[in-house]
């Protein structure tokens, strides 16, 4: 199995604002095609949604916001996945949604995520299976739903929405989960 890391340091910023740029690694050109395109699929994921939150935001503030997390990602992701033909999503060690749970691959890479402060991985497995992960850092608007101290009417809704919910208790700049990318062997981008 070939294995590549992208290491960065600890990224702190706004999902589609901390997206940065990257030196290039020495890999092979049809990896590296892979991993720009991955690249560019997380960039309009992350615009995409940041978009729709700040809108939820402005009209109705943090509340309004927990349904475009709920219902709006999902869509962008599954949009993203048919106009790519990469499977698209996120996905986190602590999720809000049981439809969001790592795989054990995701699993073992969240995990790499803080332990050796990385914000981005891509594999090759030897099936031709391409993976990729970038970490969604907590900035400070995520706060709101996803930190330790929840305002009430906000607690009321995400207990609405997600009863199962373990996605609270994050301080500034930890790794709230990843945008992840999984290219079938026999695509090219």
């Amino acid at each position: 199995m070939r294995i590549m890391y992208i290491m960065l340091n600890r990224i702190y910023g706004l999902i589609g604002v901390s997206l940065l740029v990257l030196p290039q690694a020495v890999i092979a050109d049809d990896e590296s095609a892979l991993l720009l395109k991955s690249r560019e699929l997380v960039a309009e994921y992350a615009t995409l949604l940041q978009a729709e939150l700040q809108s939820a935001m402005a009209s109705g503030g943090p509340v309004a916001a927990i349904s475009v997390c709920k219902d709006q990602a999902p869509r962008i992701a599954a949009d993203l996945s048919n106009s790519s033909g990469a499977s698209v999503r996120r996905t986190s060690l602590q999720t809000r949604n049981a439809n969001n749970e790592p795989d054990d691959w995701e699993f073992a890479v969240l995990g790499r995520f803080d332990a050796l402060e990385t914000a981005e991985y891509i594999e090759v497995a030897e099936n031709g299976v391409t993976r990729y992960m970038k970490a969604i850092p907590i900035a400070p608007p995520c706060l709101s739903c996803h930190g330790v101290e929840i305002a009430p009417a906000i607690q009321e809704k995400l207990d609405q929405a997600y009863p199962h919910d373990r996605a609270r208790g994050y301080e500034l700049g930890d790794i709230r989960g990843a945008f992840s990318i999984s290219w079938p062997a026999d695509q090219s981008p």
